[in-house]
């Protein structure tokens, strides 16, 4: 997937702002981190330390995790590794976890307003 189309992903969701974190890309709601690239071009995307277990185990080659993020609940994704569909669904995930709650209540499936 590209970095464009990963983007287009991210900005999708309400209240969603871009800038930056460690000059790189990044994404915000109401002003949490969910996402952001590194220098390298992998995404770094919140997540919980189970759902980062499950995912590095299904699939190492897309997802993976270096020391500094042992300890946080992070995941770092190769782009180019993972399918549009998956990552959707974990950039929507990432959003959830980091979105106050009154904005969570107010969307629907894919951010759509309910």
């Amino acid at each position: 997937m590209s970095y464009e189309a990963m983007r287009r992903l991210a900005l999708a969701l309400p209240g969603v702002e871009e800038g930056t974190c460690y000059g790189t890309p990044a994404w915000r709601v109401a002003g949490k981190l969910f996402a952001r690239l590194r220098e390298d071009g992998a995404l770094v995307l919140r997540t919980d330390l189970d759902e980062r277990e499950r995912l590095m185990s299904s699939d190492p080659e897309a997802f993976y995790v270096t020391d500094h993020y042992l300890a946080y609940p992070w995941v770092l994704v190769r782009l180019s590794n993972v399918r549009r569909d998956r990552l959707r669904a974990l950039i929507d995930s990432a959003w959830q976890r980091s979105a106050p709650k009154t904005l969570r209540a107010d969307v629907g499936p894919r951010g759509k307003k309910a």
